[in-house]
């Protein structure tokens, strides 16, 4: 009986240092700093039953050393490493981007084309190729000439409230803002036409809301599932978009391209896509002025060769990624700027002025990305509530970060290593933005902006594989501003939460409760 019972407690030691101890104290060993073994396997196994907001949690990465340039951390048994110091994150994401090509694969692309062929997924030449090929439709100049199309939704989503009959107008802007991004997606990506508020069950904003909603059981059980044993899941044919989640998006862009194919022109992403695949050079112009000071800035260094051989797959993945990407992370910029709006009354008023001195007959482009206090207050926005938390890269080539500091060792990251850049968190930091949980848009004028250290700021990522959409982002929310502060003062009801809390256990930063706000009339008298 002793034998069996020291054989099995030889097991157990033997099963707990290959399987915790070992992969849960890498970092150790290396040099860098961690936490206990027992704080990251918890950390790692329980995080979406431990009720913490993703800004919590990669805050919480960034504050657990203060004062290093970088930390470890697992998911799973998978050691990450914490980039903190905007110098050395500089370094990885621009200089030796090189060595940091792609991202974590989350869905292959032979276990669900639709996430795995789309450009946020892709690496190495087959992103640089597509990237190369949508660049196009994201410069200044291409959302100029999309900037007529968001205009008439913003232009629809104030005339709705304005029919209404009173005073003020309660709302849960979360809901409004995503009918409202739902829209513009609908209109500048698919180039078809809907009402979301008008039309509040129409196919298009129910079935885009489904396929966003990582709040589900069993959407997070399928993405958890694919980090956590992806062949398994692959075997499954386990896919993360519902089947009729599929096949709606399919059947609409095949119909779409085949209208194209017919002749019907748009300025959207599918017609830049389309005439890419029939060998259609597109023409960029880089003199338009650009949307706002967040934008990503495209890096040549993540040129390819544009994609003539694309399939309908491949069109599909792009523009379902589209839609993925833009419906959430600006519909939630959107309803925290109306909060942030509604909660600094001083602020709302100085924009509202500036859009009554610039305003007239009819806004223009130029006007627009002309307001210098607009972008001032999207700018701080993004800076209290980036569009991405934070961001990663996969190591592609073996890398060395030296020793700057008396008590750093050299660290040696293998291919296949993963860092994460925690936005959130250095966002955050006294030390780059004093006071960073008051809403300051100052923080972004003319004399404060050029003194930000450089990568400090980094809302939609960096450096060559920052966010594409970036400038789409920012001009769409402009717009709405623009035509709501025109017509309502956004005010605090008795539903506003104050201050803002962010939902729990969801991937992305979203506000809990959905945000509600209150739409005063602004008498015309």
């Amino acid at each position: 009986m002793i034998l069996v019972c020291l054989s099995i407690l030889i097991v157990f030691v033997l099963l707990y240092y290959h399987l915790v101890y070992s992969p849960l104290t890498l970092w150790r060993r290396a040099g860098v700093a961690q936490k206990s073994v027992l704080h990251n396997f918890i950390n790692s196994w329980f995080l979406f039953v431990k009720g913490q907001s993703v800004v919590d949690l990669i805050k919480g990465f960034y504050d657990e050393f203060p004062g290093v340039r970088y930390s470890g951390t697992y998911q799973f048994n998978s050691p990450i490493l914490v980039i903190r110091d905007p110098v050395l994150i500089k370094k990885i994401v621009i200089k030796d981007f090189e060595h940091f090509v792609d991202r974590r694969t989350y869905i292959p692309e032979d276990a669900d084309p639709m996430f795995g062929k789309s450009l946020f997924s892709l690496r190495g030449d087959k992103w640089r190729n597509m990237r190369s090929t949508l660049s196009p439709a994201f410069t200044s100049s291409k959302m100029k000439s999309m900037f007529v199309l968001m205009k008439e939704c913003s232009k629809n989503f104030v005339k709705f409230f304005s029919e209404k009959n009173q005073e003020i107008t309660e709302v849960q802007f979360k809901d409004i803002s995503t009918r409202f991004c739902a829209d513009v997606i609908a209109t500048v990506a698919y180039g078809i036409s809907v009402n979301s508020l008008e039309n509040p069950e129409n196919e298009f904003y129910i079935r885009g809301k489904s396929s966003t909603n990582f709040g589900t059981f069993s959407k997070m059980i399928k993405f958890i599932g694919n980090l956590a044993a992806p062949k398994l899941y692959k075997l499954l044919d386990v896919k993360l978009a519902d089947k009729d989640e599929r096949e709606f998006f399919t059947n609409l862009i095949e119909e779409t391209i085949r209208a194209r194919e017919e002749g019907i022109t748009r300025p959207d992403v599918i017609q830049l896509l389309v005439d890419t695949r029939k060998g259609l050079k597109i023409h960029e112009d880089d003199t338009t002025e650009d949307t706002g000071f967040a934008t990503v800035q495209e890096d040549k260094r993540a040129k390819g060769i544009a994609i003539e051989n694309l399939t309908n797959e491949d069109i599909t993945a792009q523009a379902f990624i589209f839609f993925f990407a833009g419906f959430e992370s600006v519909s939630t910029l959107v309803c925290i700027m109306a909060h942030e709006l509604a909660t600094n009354p001083d602020i709302q008023d100085k924009l509202r002025s500036e859009i009554i001195k610039v305003g007239g007959s009819d806004l223009t482009y130029d006007v627009l990305v002309g307001m210098k206090y607009m972008d001032m207050v999207v700018s701080e926005t993004l800076r209290k509530w980036p569009a991405q938390a934070g961001f990663e890269r996969i190591c592609t080539k073996p890398y060395e970060i030296a020793p700057v500091h008396p008590n750093e060792k050299m660290v040696k990251l293998e291919k296949g290593a993963v860092v994460i850049f925690p936005t959130v968190g250095i966002h955050r930091d006294p030390e780059y933005f004093p006071d960073p949980d008051r809403f300051d848009p100052e923080r972004f004028n003319d004399a404060n902006k050029h003194n930000i250290v450089p990568c400090s700021y980094t809302p939609f990522g960096g450096g060559p594989r920052g966010c594409i959409a970036s400038r789409m982002a920012i001009l769409e929310t402009k717009i709405l501003f623009y035509y709501l502060l025109s017509s309502f003062e956004l005010v605090p009801v008795e539903k506003t939460c104050i201050p803002l809390t962010m939902a729990k256990n969801a991937l992305l930063i979203s506000v809990e409760g959905g945000c509600w706000l209150g739409l005063k009339k602004i008498s015309s008298t």
